[in-house]
């Protein structure tokens, strides 16, 4: 039986040491040499360093696991298809054109639950910078309150309060959102993605409800959180909003540099 590609991608996306931007490579070479998966998989390891460019870890891994590689993704794949996870990479139709557009270097693949529809919406978000205020805190949640009121679909985060406490004013109204993550989606909504993404939201909703909200990650379902995986959630944030309110920003910090990114594609900025 021949191999899909949405298989093939899923396969390279959960092999260990193959990152995103290297998925999108194998693709697309495989594209150029009009290289079926089955024939990707009979490659040697030299094949994978030298003509792909991959990792020697990737390499020796698809080669000791190729008997197996496969087997071991069926199962997942039947999960995230039963539980309603879609997965894109930079080069499918699916992939939301607001990263590219945004971000010079977007995560090359992305993985997708929830109302889909809220990646046409107009969106906002609104940004500061770590270790604000109590002031600063209310201030976040009265901008987002404004945006929510006037018809905006909210983007953020989920795991520092001053993401907190701009998610939490949709539940209070019975607002869509976008939660952007800075690892799987199995670590924030639990194994079968019915959690609330952290506790302050389980005050107004105990469950998570993909038909109204959207959950975007750019890591492995099972991933952790790792290294700069927080500046990635930020860009993703960032990238997905249609315009930006920043309340604290940090000279020389990441904040600052995505108000820049953010003007020089075209978003709507405000520094409070």
């Amino acid at each position: 039986m021949s191999i899909s590609r949405r298989t093939f991608t899923l396969t390279l996306a959960m092999t260990p040491g193959l990152g995103g931007r290297s998925v999108v490579k194998v693709l697309a070479r495989n594209d150029l040499l009009n290289r079926t998966p089955e024939e990707f998989f009979r490659l040697g390891f030299e094949s994978y360093v030298e003509e792909y460019g991959l990792m020697r870890k990737a390499a020796e891994y698809l080669v000791a696991h190729r008997k197996t590689l496969l087997a071991e993704i069926e199962p997942l794949e039947t999960r995230l298809e039963v539980l309603g996870v879609r997965w894109a990479v930079i080069t499918d139709a699916g992939y939301p054109e607001m990263l590219e557009q945004f971000d010079p270097n977007p995560p090359a693949m992305v993985f997708i639950y929830g109302n889909s529809k809220l990646l046409s919406a107009k969106t906002f978000s609104v940004l500061s910078s770590r270790n604000a205020s109590e002031q600063e805190l209310m201030e976040i949640e009265k901008l987002t309150e404004q945006g929510v009121l006037g018809g905006e679909v909210l983007v953020t985060g989920h795991d520092k309060p001053e993401y907190q406490r701009s998610a939490v004013v949709p539940l209070r109204w019975g607002a869509p959102r976008i939660l952007c993550l800075d690892r799987g989606l199995f670590q924030v909504l639990g194994e079968d993605l019915r959690n609330e993404a952290f506790r302050m939201a389980r005050l107004w909703r105990y469950e998570f409800d993909p038909s109204t909200d959207l959950v975007v990650s750019p890591f492995r379902p099972e991933a952790g959180m790792f290294g700069v995986n927080n500046q990635v959630r930020d860009r993703l944030v960032a990238g997905l909003s249609n315009r930006i309110d920043f309340v604290k920003v940090a000279p020389g910090g990441n904040m600052e540099k995505l108000a820049k990114m953010a003007k020089k594609a075209g978003r709507k900025v405000e520094v409070y």
